[in-house]
């Protein structure tokens, strides 16, 4: 159940920001023989980036690694706002805030452990995954019911969609056949 008053936050939100691993990911590093690294991304956490952009709503990605992996999956949602290998996401979120004239207040960020922590507690609707460390669920605005990799950014994308009065227009395509 979602409370009224992360409606109301949610209500505000102009840019979602996520981290990777652990969110759009399910935190796990795959490895081949060779050395090569894998991610899995789940798609309909990728369909709800599509529709949430579909409304406004800019979406970005702030992570610790640098990928190309990560790269090609910002670009094939559509994602503009890509910062890679940034250990402080706070000061990265600064500094695209600034870039695209918002407020920390009219951002949802969303994380899973430790080096989220800064941005959860700083921007307007802050969001831990299911799978967050303790100390990430304890403190954020929000705790989704799905984990990292595995929905969970669908079910946040769902939540602002249905706060802001945008989901019934986002399915309406789809319901048209």
């Amino acid at each position: 159940m979602i409370s009224c008053r992360v409606k109301e936050k949610a209500r505000n939100i102009r840019l979602l920001a996520l981290d990777v691993d652990g969110v759009l990911t399910d935190g796990r590093l795959y490895f081949s023989e060779a050395g090569d690294e894998t991610k899995t991304f789940d798609t309909q956490d990728g369909h709800g980036i599509k529709m949430l952009q579909s409304t406004g709503v800019q979406v970005a990605i702030i992570t610790g690694r640098t990928t190309e992996l990560v790269q090609r999956r910002a670009r094939n949602l559509g994602i503009k706002h890509l910062q890679q290998g940034r250990e402080d996401k706070l000061v990265a979120l600064h500094e695209l805030i600034q870039t695209l004239n918002l407020s920390l207040e009219e951002v949802a960020y969303v994380g899973d452990d430790w080096p989220d922590l800064p941005a959860i507690l700083a921007t307007g609707l802050g969001v831990a995954v299911a799978n967050a460390h303790s100390e990430l669920r304890q403190r954020a605005d929000h705790v989704t019911t799905l984990s990292g990799g595995r929905g969970a950014v669908r079910e946040v994308c769902d939540l602002l969609l249905m706060a802001q009065d945008r989901y019934d227009e986002a399915l309406a395509p789809y319901l048209a056949h």
